[in-house]
C-alpha cells in the first residue's frame, strides 16, 4: 500500500525593489484583515465599540511583528545577532508565539492608556484570532518554513530529501478547528465572556503537543533552538494553559453573586 504524500511545491515570488512579495506575506495578510473584520463584526454585535478592535489592531500587528522578531533572534536563532543589521531587519525572520507575546504587552499598555477594559472585548478577539491565524499559518505551509521530523504520515510533505511533517499545515488545521469550536458556542450563548481563554487553553495544549514534531538541530541545517529541551513556543503554551484555566476556574455558576 502506497502511502499519500503531499507532494513539495514553492510558489513563484515577486520582486518589488529591494523587497520580494511571497506567497507567505500574502496570506499573513489575508490573516490580518480576516482577523480584524471578524472581531470587529464579534464586537458590534455584543454591542461594543468595533473602532476599538479596528483601531487597536494596528497597534497589535506593530508590536506583534516587533515581539516575533525579538523571539526569532534570541530564543530561536541567536546566531543571527553577530549580524546587528538583523535585528533592524524585522521582516526577516518572525516567530508566531513571539509576536503573539507582543501583542499581548501591546494591549496592556494601550488598553489602560485608553482607559478601557479588555475584558469585555475578549470573546471578539478569540472569535478574529482563530480563523485570521489559521489563514496566516496557511502561509508558513505555502513557504514549508516549519519543517517537523521525517515521517510517512499521510499529511507529510514531500521535502526535499524526504518526507516530513509540515507543522504550518498542522496548525492550520488546528486553528480552523478550534474556531468552529469557538463560533458553536457562541451561537448557543455558551461560555459567554470566557472564549479567549478557552483558545488559550486549547491552542496551548496543541502548539506545546505539536513543537514536539518540529525538527530539532542536527536533524536539518536551520532547525530552532531550545531552551531546556523545549521550544519557546512551548514555553509559552504553557504559559497561555495556566492563565486560560485559571479564568476558566474562576466563571460564576449560573445565580451565583459576582
Amino acid at each position: 500500500m502506497t502511502i499519500a504524500l503531499i507532494p513539495w511545491f514553492v510558489f513563484p515570488s515577486l520582486s518589488l525593489g529591494p523587497f520580494t512579495l511571497q506567497s507567505f506575506g500574502l496570506l499573513s495578510a489575508a490573516g490580518i484583515l480576516l482577523g480584524m473584520q471578524v472581531a470587529a463584526r464579534a464586537a458590534r454585535r455584543e454591542g461594543l465599540d468595533p473602532r476599538v478592535v479596528l483601531d487597536f489592531s494596528v497597534i497589535a500587528v506593530a508590536g506583534g511583528i516587533i515581539g516575533a522578531h525579538f523571539v526569532h533572534l534570541v530564543f530561536y536563532h541567536p546566531e543571527e545577532l553577530a549580524d546587528p543589521m538583523r535585528i533592524l531587519k524585522v521582516w526577516e525572520g518572525l516567530s508566531s508565539m513571539g509576536g503573539l507575546a507582543g501583542a499581548i504587552l501591546a494591549a496592556a499598555v494601550w488598553f489602560r492608556r485608553r482607559g478601557l477594559r479588555f475584558g469585555p472585548y475578549g470573546d471578539a478577539y478569540a472569535l478574529g484570532l482563530a480563523p485570521g491565524w489559521g489563514v496566516a499559518r496557511l502561509g508558513c505551509f505555502s513557504v514549508h518554513d516549519h519543517p517537523g521530523v521525517r515521517s510517512d504520515f499521510w499529511l507529510a510533505v514531500d521535502f526535499p530529501g524526504g518526507p516530513r511533517h509540515d507543522l504550518g499545515l498542522y496548525e492550520a488545521i488546528l486553528l480552523f478547528g478550534l474556531a468552529a469550536l469557538l463560533f458553536a458556542l457562541r451561537r448557543r450563548g455558551q461560555l459567554k465572556g470566557l472564549l479567549l481563554p478557552l483558545l488559550g487553553v486549547l491552542y496551548g495544549a496543541g502548539r506545546f503537543l505539536l513543537d514536539f514534531l518540529r525538527a530539532r538541530p542536527g536533524d536539518i541545517v536551520y532547525a530552532d533552538g531550545r531552551q531546556l529541551g523545549l521550544t519557546f513556543a512551548q514555553w509559552f503554551a504553557l504559559g497561555l494553559m495556566a492563565w486560560g484555566i485559571a479564568r476558566l476556574a474562576r466563571r460564576k455558576a449560573p445565580g451565583e453573586p459576582r
